[in-house]
């Protein structure tokens, strides 16, 4: 179970990534849905540190 919730951690950095990416390719041309790209990583960014908080106190509590 704590294998597939650090796979999912590390896939919402992946994401992050990702939206990073496309706002810097689409900044000069389309910056509104470049906002929407910053909104969207923010939110995987967010993600990421609250899926990793709640898996370390739940490996914690099995200890």
């Amino acid at each position: 179970m704590m294998k597939f919730s650090k796979f999912f951690e590390i896939a919402y950095l992946a994401v992050a990534i990702f939206f990073i990416y496309e706002v810097v390719r689409i900044w000069d041309t389309e910056r509104s849905r470049a906002y929407v790209f910053i909104f969207l990583s923010v939110i995987a960014v967010f993600m990421f540190f609250f899926r990793r908080h709640f898996r370390k106190k739940y490996e914690n509590r099995n200890k």
